[in-house]
């Protein structure tokens, strides 16, 4: 009897957890295809298949959705960026296959960011991060510059979404195209020979 309620349990405990998860993946999936504004808690509900009453006994408010959302999102985006640290083919491969990944919902983001306070945090936090990435994947070549602050400025413009978006979106280039020329201004920014 203790073994089947036991189980039960269990089931029931990972049932909540899926369905939670499922809410949080749509809201983050969601903020990054419409702008906030647009995006209701009933979308959220149905794109996740729950109703909105459920949305709000796991997070209580929009703002604790919201919350939840921003620190999954967070964490994805970490794990999709590492990257050795001093390989610098590698890193302009994980920064265009995250951006591959993820840029298109960044700019949207970066666009709402004057008016929309959600999203300003959520692209403050976004810059932060892409400036420690490159303070972490770069180090030995900072460490070793003159003007180390310098150095990590261009690298962070050389690697930035931005940069993405003007060769892969504006000027239409390839995937593997877009990397190339990432990796060419990287190698020029730091001094080493192109690959």
């Amino acid at each position: 009897m203790e073994t089947t309620r036991s189980y039960t349990m269990t089931a029931r405990a990972r049932a909540v957890e899926e369905t939670r998860s499922r809410i949080i993946e749509s809201c983050v999936s969601m903020y990054g295809e419409r702008p906030v504004p647009e995006v209701g808690l009933d979308d959220i509900a149905a794109r996740a298949e729950v109703s909105v009453q459920t949305v709000l006994r796991h997070f209580g408010s929009r703002s604790g959705l919201e919350e939840a959302a921003f620190e999954r999102a967070r964490d994805a985006v970490l794990e999709e960026r590492r990257a050795p640290v001093g390989d610098v083919d590698a890193a302009v491969r994980v920064i265009v296959d995250h951006y591959e990944l993820r840029g298109d919902s960044s700019l949207l983001m970066l666009a709402q960011e004057g008016h929309q306070p959600l999203m300003a945090r959520v692209t403050t936090e976004g810059k932060s991060m892409h400036r420690a990435w490159v303070q972490e994947v770069f180090a030995p070549y900072l460490t070793a510059a003159a003007d180390h602050e310098e150095l990590a400025n261009l690298l962070v413009v050389a690697t930035d979404v931005y940069t993405w978006k003007l060769l892969r979106r504006d000027r239409r280039m390839g995937r593997d195209r877009t990397e190339r020329q990432m990796r060419h201004l990287v190698q020029r920014v730091l001094g080493v020979p192109m690959t």
